[in-house]
């Protein structure tokens, strides 16, 4: 069985799981999507392998796993997400003459979902549908820094979760604690170099009703065209856009002009 028939057999298997009401024996599902047996026990092996099926071993059924609500509910995150985001991230990249960009976690990474590009700037690695090493991004940190202690140890448990692009960025947990600890006492997060030698990045987390770390809003800038002090002053509109991000997705109304 060539690759490609394979993947449209696995799509067709989880949309037929996905549309009944419980559990079904593999028999059912050989039988009502036309495959042998041998094909259907084969394929559901590997999407239990990967989460996507459960197999209910008592009953000799199967249903839909874990990584198949992560894949819905990720799409019901970032779609309106999308929406709501964009406006706010034109007006960010419009104020600040720099490229802005809105990332979601995904396990120890960021996946970067929106870019908004400034004219006349070069791209930038954080294109839509990248993924860089959550700890070494700004928007990374940022969410990372909304997460509870025991989120972070989860996904960090060892030195070997740590991946590096450049030398820079921490190496261990105890590092990342450190790190993590100035981004909540400074509001935002900073990446200087340690993802792109010569950019610095900029990055607030946009929470929603329950503080939960949404999404990372973020501004990318050459690190020699940028001072200290405009440096902190692209930080407050990255906060502030964060913040109506926040707003937007939890419904809230808008603040009237002026308070």
């Amino acid at each position: 069985m060539s690759g490609v028939p394979a993947a449209r057999e696995v799509l067709r298997i989880l949309r037929y799981l996905s549309r009944q009401p419980r559990p079904v024996p593999a028999s059912a599902i050989a039988r009502d999507l036309a495959l042998p047996r041998s094909t259907t026990y084969h394929l559901l092996t590997e999407l239990v392998a990967a989460g996507f099926v459960v197999h209910l071993a008592d009953d000799r059924r199967y249903g839909l796993g874990v990584s198949a609500y992560e894949l819905g509910t990720g799409y019901v995150r970032q779609a309106p997400l999308q929406r709501l985001a964009r406006v706010p991230l034109s007006a960010l990249t419009d104020a600040t003459g720099h490229s802005s960009h809105l990332a979601v976690m995904h396990g120890r990474e960021v996946l970067y979902v929106i870019e908004e590009r400034a004219p006349g700037r070069a791209p930038l690695v954080t294109d839509v549908g990248v993924r860089l090493p959550a700890q070494l991004t700004a928007s990374g940190r940022a969410m990372l820094a909304a997460l509870p202690a025991a989120s972070v140890r989860a996904l960090f448990p060892s030195p070997a979760a740590f991946v590096l692009r450049t030398s820079r960025g921490p190496r261990t947990l105890r590092e990342l604690r450190s790190l993590l600890t100035d981004v909540r006492r400074c509001g935002y997060a900073t990446e200087d170099g340690d993802v792109t030698p010569g950019l610095r990045s900029v990055a607030a987390a946009v929470l929603d009703h329950a503080g939960y770390p949404e999404a990372g809003v973020a501004v990318t800038f050459p690190a020699t065209e940028v001072d200290d002090a405009a440096a902190d002053r692209i930080a407050t509109r990255v906060v502030a856009a964060a913040a109506e991000i926040s707003r937007r997705i939890r419904g809230e109304p808008a603040v009237p002009a002026g308070r």
